[in-house]
């Protein structure tokens, strides 16, 4: 297959419904406004149901009719799409699955942009040590692969900073007693980060500084009764990309997912876009999509775009450039820590 000159045709399973449909939606309107952007792109989207082996019959089915085949959303279905890109000796592009294991699973194979797992927590942990140096931190992570490599990344980050951490499962929160100051991070599922700030924030002694995974989307104020004062951990934030080299710039692609959605975006639709970009640009600079050439392209690429910096480790494909961002909910939404 040749890229150069030619219409191409993107493929992509995402999470229509189920579980990370609020977030699948969100990638689709995302790759919807890239691709008004792109020209001679057609987007070909696959409703994966959330569900692992639908989204492995839906994969097969794009790797036939496709020449870029992106990831789905969540570290769980990225696992699985990874496996089948193997299989196929096809290139997937990774823009929704941040577990360190996922990234770096199949050289060759996957290409990740998102920041890895181990070090979402960073921007969170850098700020506490410089505004409360010595606080201990609570680090709660879900149940799933993902929760627990953002709390390992979470407590060797802390160490490293003199921060003194214990790190506990969702639900199990021991925290001191009295009025001794204490932080919480929490990593998990949307739902889990959800349930463990309501009770953080019901308890007696309530940590002084909060931060969750799920507060880096809007849709965290909807169901959190007051999020004011909450820190959220996410991959992007509005101004956090700079100028990009590489596809829409933040300000037009922002105005026009607004006016679609209704809404402004969050980091799964800048994301998505962002690695539909990066994918179509070295096919187009190789004049190829097999994946051998998108390989070799997208391990010799420095660049940025909306969503950031890239680059990858060229022996794993491991995102090494972009970083995560801190933002801190007030009355008006979230917005970034500087």
């Amino acid at each position: 297959m040749t890229g150069r000159g030619r219409h191409l045709r993107v493929g992509v399973c995402l999470s229509l419904s189920g579980r990370y449909g609020r977030f699948g939606g969100q990638a689709r309107a995302g790759l919807e406004v890239w691709r008004a952007w792109a020209g001679a792109v057609e987007l070909v989207v696959e409703d994966d149901e959330s569900r692992p082996d639908v989204l492995e019959s839906g994969l097969l089915r794009l790797a036939e009719q496709c020449d870029i085949l992106l990831g789905p959303y969540s570290t769980q279905l990225m696992r699985r799409a990874g496996d089948v890109a193997a299989r196929l000796d096809r290139l997937i592009w990774n823009h929704g699955g941040a577990g360190d294991d996922v990234e770096a699973a199949h050289p060759g194979h996957v290409v990740s942009v998102p920041t890895p797992a181990s070090r979402y927590a960073e921007p969170f942990l850098h700020h506490l040590a410089s505004e409360a140096g010595g606080v201990p931190l609570w680090i709660a992570h879900g149940k799933g692969a993902f929760g627990r490599q953002v709390a390992a990344g979470a407590e060797v980050t802390a160490r490293s900073l003199s921060i003194p951490a214990v790190r506990v499962a969702t639900g199990r929160l021991s925290p001191p007693a009295g009025t001794r100051r204490w932080a919480l991070m929490c990593a998990g599922s949307f739902e889990e980060d959800v349930e463990t700030v309501r009770n953080a924030l019901a308890l007696a002694n309530p940590p002084s500084r909060l931060c969750a995974v799920a507060a880096g989307v809007r849709e965290f104020g909807q169901v959190v009764g007051d999020p004011r004062g909450i820190y959220g951990v996410g991959q992007w934030s509005p101004g956090s990309g700079g100028k990009p080299e590489l596809g829409p710039a933040e300000a037009d692609f922002v105005a026009a997912y607004t006016e679609r959605a209704g809404v402004p975006p969050d980091y799964p639709a800048v994301q998505a876009a962002a690695t539909a970009a990066i994918a179509v640009h070295c096919a187009r600079a190789t004049g190829s999509t097999s994946r051998d050439a998108l390989w070799s392209a997208a391990t010799r690429l420095q660049t940025t775009t909306m969503f950031g910096d890239f680059r990858i480790d060229p022996l794993t494909g491991t995102q090494t450039a972009h970083r995560t961002v801190l933002v801190r909910w007030d009355a008006d939404g979230p917005s970034p820590v500087r």
